[in-house]
């Protein structure tokens, strides 16, 4: 589970608010008096779950220290249209310039744990848990899967380095290797990495088969309809976990649910999640 430190908050904010402060923000300096204060609310403007309040408390705290920024609810909370996320007090110019940026992580972040919510909620009465991908916004990975974690969701493999996932060009690279590919890339990863877990995708039931026999720890059954789901589940009988992936849907993802699979993954939680409609309304 991704977990985020406030440095790395900190950092990610800094970098945001200088792409879009730039020399500064003009619109502000030009008609907002040094001196002016105001309170401004963050609002959900829709049914949603939260995630990203503390990248906005940094985006405001960044400029201005001495706001005062109270939230209404903490991450992962489901709230409806017209609640209270959070308050901002203090200088307008500060309020001004940081509610871009502050918006902008908690719509996206929000985005992403809404969508992973309404999937976990299908799930609800099976024991599978939905895994993330890495079909991540370029270097938000760990923003978004900690969004799928506030949505209820389960964090995969953070990158290439914390998990061996054998695919099919890995496949395709060992064609001829014995006794067969998947055996023979298992046995190499076993060999050079033997504290990592070790996945392999399969596109058929009988490569799920060889996978399990090579003594795989989790079996990725690729784009398998429910049928073959539930006969791979079958032939590999308790000897590797099962995670079934591959343009799953929301009305889809409950029928993959029940063929006996121990996960499923969705790439669109992060890659296809939509903003939420968020506002900073002043008083």
């Amino acid at each position: 589970m991704i977990s985020l430190a406030a440095t790395e908050i900190r950092t990610a904010v800094r970098a945001a608010l200088a792409e879009d402060i730039g020399s500064g923000d003009a619109t502000t300096l030009a008609c907002i008096p040094l001196e002016s204060r105001s309170l401004a609310r963050m609002m959900a403007r829709e049914e949603l779950t939260v995630a990203g309040l503390e990248f906005a408390v940094a985006a405001f705290h960044s400029l201005d220290p001495n706001l005062v920024i109270t939230p209404a609810v903490s991450d992962s909370t489901r709230v409806a249209a017209g609640a209270l996320l959070l308050t901002a007090e203090g200088s307008t110019r500060a309020l001004l310039s940081a509610e871009r940026v502050a918006l902008n992580y908690v719509q996206r972040l929000s985005g992403v744990a809404t969508l992973t919510a309404r999937f976990v909620d299908l799930l609800r009465g099976t024991p599978v848990k939905l895994l993330d991908t890495r079909k991540t916004t370029p270097g938000w990975r760990r923003f978004e899967k900690y969004a799928v974690t506030c949505g209820g969701g389960t964090n995969h493999r953070e990158g290439l380095h914390d998990l061996i996932l054998i695919k099919d060009n890995h496949l395709a690279a060992l064609a001829g290797a014995l006794p067969n590919p998947i055996a023979a890339a298992v046995q190499r990863a076993r060999n050079l990495y033997p504290a990592l877990r070790v996945e392999v995708e399969a596109d058929t039931v009988e490569q799920a088969v060889q996978a399990a026999e090579a003594g795989a720890d989790i079996i990725l059954l690729d784009n398998m309809s429910p049928a073959l789901l539930r006969e791979a589940v079958q032939q590999i009988a308790g000897r590797s976990k099962t995670e079934a992936s591959g343009g799953v849907r929301l009305d889809t993802i409950r029928a993959l649910a029940e063929t006996g699979v121990d996960f499923i993954s969705v790439g669109a939680v992060t890659h296809s999640a939509r903003a939420m409609d968020i506002g900073l309304d002043f008083e």
